[in-house]
């Protein structure tokens, strides 16, 4: 504060001596602020701007709060009672407006991330530096930016391409969802070989060429491009740097962030609890936590449906029930309560992934609990889809079995199985490692089952809610009408 005041003394008396006599005097650029004339000149300006792209993901409309809403609240795994008139409409397909919040934010803040990734890509090339760095870096703005692409493609799915640096005039094509997974897919192709396989501990949360090979294997999945995907899935797991933490719990806590099953996740912390994101000392918390959190701990904007409940049958090798059930969600028959209170309503069921009772009385908006985009296990299921869609049963049940022996289930048997009957293992299998981590809206669209009158019935008799399911509307969200407005080559999605 003492050094603002004599700065600003004497600037006032620069101002006295000469004013009248030098009129540019005021025209002058701010040596404290950052611009791009005084930016992008040194290695440290290149890794601060990278910092800038992974700070896009703890934005609450991104991977903090809203990728949330649309991967897991919109699925068949959740309803909601939320009061919020514009959320309910939202997750029961009743949206009716093409500026929603909940869209149109994420939608924004996503090309924020974008923008950022085509600004590293452009500028750090003329940087002088450490060359391996320089390649690195670059490297990880392509896994970024094609991160952001995947989801949009899959949520929104004709989308304006922009991969070069933009301004308010620049106007892109609008690609087709395939389109924009062959982009994804050329990116990290280029990225992979310039990123490395782990990093020391002061640079965790970076992304790797494991997660950009898993990241490509998705791209490739839910196009049905089998054998491509099975090539990355391979790669990921042939590397050795990977494994099944003991404890299944431990992906969705503090305790043990960032181990050996975690391919990617999204870096968090409740250290700073000043409300706003993305500024200097703002929150880096995940708000998920307060929103998905049960009656008198957060809004319980989204609970869970019962089948889900009761498709946790399997029994472990001791008869025992799969654990994976009580850490997945609180419900009266297996927790018995929440956060040390008992049930009021014991028909309710709630999310427990990724919430703080282990350590805390309540929830707020500044969870420290890092969101794990890709882990192993989801490798190793999305490996044994890939082969048994090209007819490897037994291969896929090998994979099966490593997931289902780290929690103690009895194995599956590796003969017997045709590619029909593994198929629906599969998704059983899914469903009960991966519920409620964003994995489920993905898996809906691969599988068809908004494509067809069988599948729409399937999903409703599960979930009243996709009887508001109009097909092909509600497939996609809207693009918002906003950017419709500015840009009118660019087409609404179907029904809207």
């Amino acid at each position: 504060m003492k050094r603002y005041s004599l700065s600003t003394l004497a600037l006032l008396g620069l101002l006295t001596l000469s004013t009248g006599c030098d009129k540019d005097l005021l025209d002058q650029v701010d040596p404290n602020q950052p611009n791009k004339e005084l930016f992008w000149k040194t290695e440290s300006d290149a890794v601060r701007a990278m910092t800038a792209v992974y700070s896009g993901q703890q934005i609450f409309s991104t991977y903090s709060l809203y990728w949330h809403f649309a991967t897991t609240g919109r699925t068949d795994e959740s309803f909601t009672r939320t009061p919020d008139p514009g959320l309910n409409q939202y997750l029961v397909f009743r949206q009716a407006s093409t500026t929603d919040g909940r869209s149109a934010f994420f939608w924004n803040d996503m090309y924020r991330m974008i923008f950022r990734c085509n600004q590293v890509l452009t500028n750090v090339p003329g940087i002088t530096m450490n060359e391996a760095l320089k390649k690195r870096i670059l490297a990880e703005a392509l896994f970024m930016r094609s991160l952001a692409y995947y989801d949009l493609a899959l949520l929104f799915g004709n989308i304006p391409l922009v991969t070069t640096l933009a301004d308010a005039n620049t106007r892109v094509p609008q690609v087709t969802q395939a389109e924009a997974y062959a982009q994804v897919i050329a990116d990290l192709a280029i990225a992979k070989a310039d990123l490395p396989l782990t990093y020391d501990a002061a640079n965790k949360g970076r992304a790797t060429r494991g997660a950009a090979a898993a990241l490509m294997g998705k791209a490739y999945l839910q196009q049905q491009k089998w054998a491509e995907a099975s090539t990355q899935f391979a790669e990921v797991i042939s590397s050795n740097q990977y494994s099944l933490v003991p404890n299944y719990a431990d992906n969705f806590t503090e305790n043990n962030e960032n181990n050996s099953e975690s391919i990617y996740e999204v870096q968090f912390s409740g250290a700073n609890q000043v409300f706003g994101q993305d500024f200097p000392g703002a929150s880096e918390g995940n708000e998920r936590a307060q929103f998905f959190g049960p009656p008198g701990i957060g809004f319980t904007d989204v609970e869970i449906r019962p089948w889900l409940f009761a498709e946790f049958s399997d029994r472990t090798t001791t008869g025992g029930v799969d654990p994976r059930r009580d850490a997945t969600m609180f419900s009266a028959a297996g927790t018995g309560g929440y956060y040390g209170r008992p049930f009021a309503d014991p028909s309710r069921i709630f999310w427990r992934k990724y919430q703080n009772d282990r350590t805390k009385g309540t929830e707020n908006f500044f969870s420290g609990i890092n969101i794990r985009l890709i882990r192993y296990a989801d490798v190793l299921l999305m490996q044994a889809e890939a082969l048994n869609e090209q007819n490897q049963p037994a291969a896929a049940a090998v994979l099966v079995n490593q997931v289902r022996a780290r929690v103690g289930l009895t194995p599956i048997a590796t003969s017997g199985f045709t590619r029909e009957t593994m198929r629906t293992q599969l998704r059983h299998e899914r469903i009960t490692e991966l519920s409620g981590e964003g994995m489920r809206w993905s898996d809906l669209a691969r599988y068809g089952l908004f494509d067809s009158a069988a599948g729409l019935a399937e999903l409703r008799a599960r979930d009243a809610d996709f009887n508001n399911f109009v097909a092909p509307r509600n497939k996609l969200l809207p693009i918002p009408q906003t950017d419709i407005d500015i840009d009118r080559n660019l087409r609404q999605n179907p029904g809207y």
